[in-house]
C-alpha cells in the first residue's frame, strides 16, 4: 500500500461523506479486499462476509463524521476490528455447541480428496489460530496484510512498541509450535 493509494482512498471517503454516491462505490471497491482479508484472518473466512457487511454498515453511518485525522484505510480497518470484537463479545454471550456436535460437523466436512489439497492451508490456519488474539492480529496486519507497525498500532489503538512486541512474540510462538511437532 502506497501513500498515494491511501491518499486516493481518503479523498474518496471524504467525498462519500459529503454525499457523493459514486465516491462511496469507489471507496468500497478500493477497500473491500483489505477489510475481508483482515476479518478472514481474525474471525475465519466463514464469518468474513458477514463481518465485512457489518463494517460497511457502520461506515455508512460514520462517513459524514470522518475528518481524515488518519488515512481512511486505517480508519476503516479499525471499524472492521471493532465489528469483529463486537461479534466475539456477542458470541461469548451465546450458548456453545457440544463437543459431539463439533465432531459430527467435522466428520461431514472432511473428504480424502480435499485433505491433501488443503492440508498446508489448514496447518497454517491452525498455527495462526493457536496464537493469542492480540498477537495474531498484530502479525496478520503487519506480515500478511502489509501494514506498517505505525498503521497497525493506529488500527488496533495501541502503541507502536506494543505492536512490535506482539509480532515478535507471535513469531516466537509460531517457531515454538513448529519445532514442537
Amino acid at each position: 500500500m502506497s501513500s498515494t493509494d491511501d491518499d486516493y482512498v481518503t479523498a474518496l471517503a471524504l467525498k462519500a461523506g459529503r454525499g457523493d454516491k459514486a465516491a462511496l462505490s469507489q471507496f468500497i471497491a478500493a477497500t473491500q479486499d483489505d477489510v475481508w482479508r483482515l476479518l478472514a484472518h481474525l474471525a475465519g473466512a466463514e464469518h468474513a462476509d458477514d463481518l465485512a457487511q457489518e463494517t460497511y454498515l457502520r461506515v455508512l453511518g460514520s462517513l459524514p463524521r470522518f475528518k481524515a485525522r488518519s488515512s481512511a484505510r486505517t480508519w476503516l480497518l479499525s471499524l472492521a476490528r471493532r465489528a469483529w470484537v463486537d461479534s466475539v463479545r456477542h458470541d461469548m454471550a451465546r450458548p456453545r455447541k457440544s463437543a459431539a456436535e463439533y465432531d459430527e460437523v467435522a466428520a461431514q466436512e472432511a473428504s480424502p480428496d480435499d485433505a491433501n489439497a488443503w492440508s498446508e492451508a489448514i496447518d497454517a490456519r491452525l498455527l495462526l489460530d493457536s496464537l493469542r488474539p492480540e498477537r495474531r492480529e498484530a502479525l496478520v496486519l503487519t506480515q500478511v496484510l502489509g501494514y506498517t507497525y505505525e498503521e497497525a498500532a493506529e488500527i488496533t489503538g495501541v502503541r507502536v512498541g506494543t505492536i512490535r512486541s506482539r509480532v515478535a512474540r507471535a513469531r516466537r510462538d509460531l517457531i515454538h509450535h513448529t519445532e514442537a511437532e
